[in-house]
């Protein structure tokens, strides 16, 4: 208790520079381990006030520890399984507006406080049409922060120099863009004085972000291992990946008072973030989207085995390295350097991340994530990409002699029967395409034709890309008669 009791000290100096709508495992490793790094160098010397986005949340115990947190950061470090573990004190305290509103407004009247995190899941930033400024608190984030920003204007007279700098770390294209749009919407419905909009509009930063760290969160299964090593209890223990990015579009001046890069962290300050974005979406979780359900169907489990299996691992390696780094227009060694952090991410060993989980939703993703590779890769090259097409027909094969049930997909693998998550319509839609299929090359290649017109899932009519229905046809047929081992072995190599 004596590292805690020390730590509370050190910290109980600091200002609350930052109030942060979320106070979950992900910015408590993410964030607040950013601001307790810059303060570890004298850099910010502030804290977050938290504030937990539902009525269920940590708000208890993190108060009961006042902030305090051991962080496990795990991964490889130059090829090598690799442990840092830090007790975390920038976090102040944490409110449950549900509860304390008033306080969580007299947050707004702190001129210290000049800075906004948040993450309060993808589907946090929208327009509630039924929110009201007189609850308390209102129901959706941007409500809350609208009735945030709207005391803080009428508190200082609507002072151009108390703006807030608003960083939304939302899984969302433009999470900052989004953000101001529905802040704007709501001073409207809500008939705020035009006054407001205009502060809101012009001294307001609200910035566009792209975060990247995998946090596993609290460590139930190893939870008394960790405390025995540690000698202390601790009911908010954190654990995450030893890899961090964050990309921040915004004006370099910021950057002075957010120095997350004097510290020595990968922050990335930058007037356009497409780049980073469009690199992460189709190397990092177009790698994970094309390489699993191959994998899954030739009987392995998680990214771990996946990774270290003399086929697969093979396979995810060319898939990134010989055809999606190719598809991208981008400066090469950005791509090749991040592609290589992401091998390592997917090597670590004390992640566990189940291959099932990653098919949640498979078809959207796909469009998002692979198809680009796939249609870009051809445009470049005059060429389609093997493994991606693969990984398309591999996808497809997913969802073969499945029987929708509910919500799920009852479906078979050699290994056994596994529940498919996706959309109902897109689970209908699969298993009638496939309900008419008889073993034959020319069945395979009606399925194939069949999967590729539809526009809900693609957008277009993929059998208009040339080559792709008779290729993806042919991987369906091999895959169905020759089965997954034989088939990518010989695509392999």
């Amino acid at each position: 208790m004596d590292k805690l009791t020390n730590k509370l000290h050190q910290a109980a100096a600091l200002p609350e520079k930052v109030i942060q709508f979320g106070e979950g495992n992900f910015l408590r490793a993410f964030a607040d381990w950013m601001l307790h790094q810059m303060n570890k160098q004298g850099l910010f010397e502030g804290r977050a006030v938290l504030v937990q986005p539902i009525a269920e949340g940590l708000s208890r115990q993190i108060n009961d520890q006042d902030g305090l947190y051991t962080l496990f950061l795990r991964g490889l470090k130059n090829g090598q399984p690799h442990e840092e573990q830090e007790i975390i004190s920038s976090v102040s305290r944490c409110l449950n507006p549900y509860g304390e509103w008033e306080e969580c407004l007299r947050c707004a009247e702190n001129p210290d406080i000049e800075f906004v995190i948040s993450n309060t899941t993808e589907a946090g930033i929208t327009f509630d049409v039924a929110d009201k400024l007189n609850n308390e608190p209102p129901v959706s984030f941007p409500g809350k922060l609208t009735a945030y920003l709207y005391h803080r204007f009428n508190h200082f007279e609507g002072d151009a120099g108390k703006g807030m700098v608003i960083l939304p770390c939302e899984l969302i294209d433009r999470n900052g863009d989004n953000l101001k749009k529905v802040v704007l919407e709501l001073a409207a419905l809500w008939k705020l004085p035009a006054a407001f909009s205009e502060w809101i509009e012009q001294h307001n930063y609200f910035l566009n972000t792209l975060v990247d760290r995998v946090v596993t969160g609290y460590p139930r299964d190893e939870i008394k291992e960790l405390e025995a090593r540690l000698g202390y209890q601790d009911a908010i223990i954190d654990t995450g990946e030893l890899f961090h990015l964050w990309v921040i579009e915004g004006p370099e001046h910021l950057a002075e008072r957010l120095p997350f890069t004097e510290a020595g962290l990968n922050v990335i300050w930058t007037n356009d973030m497409t780049p980073y974005r469009t690199r992460k979406v189709r190397i990092l979780n177009g790698a994970h989207t094309s390489s699993v359900p191959a994998a899954f169907l030739y009987g392995l489990d998680t990214v771990g085995e996946m990774m270290d299996h003399e086929v697969l691992g093979k396979y995810v390696q060319q898939i990134v390295f010989d055809e999606i780094v190719p598809s991208i227009n981008l400066e090469k060694d950005m791509l090749t350097d991040f592609a290589a952090s992401v091998m390592d991410r997917f090597r670590n060993p004390f992640i566990k991340h189940y291959l099932l989980s990653i098919l949640l939703n498979s078809s959207s993703k796909f469009k998002a994530r692979v198809l680009p590779s796939i249609l870009e890769y051809q445009s470049m090259h005059g060429k389609l990409p093997e493994k991606l097409t693969f990984s398309m027909a591999a996808l497809i094969a997913v969802y073969k002699d499945g029987k929708v049930d509910g919500t799920g997909m009852q479906a078979r693998r050699e290994q056994g029967e596994f529940v498919m998550k996706d959309d109902v319509p897109v689970l209908e839609f699969f298993e009638q395409v496939w309900s008419g299929f008889d073993g034959s090359k020319a069945a395979a290649n009606q399925v194939a034709s069949k999967v590729l017109a539809n526009t809900t899932i693609w957008g277009q009519d993929l059998n208009r890309v040339t080559g792709l229905t008779d290729k993806v046809g042919n991987y369906l047929y091999s895959i169905a008669t020759d089965g997954m081992h034989s088939t990518m072995r010989n695509l392999v190599g």
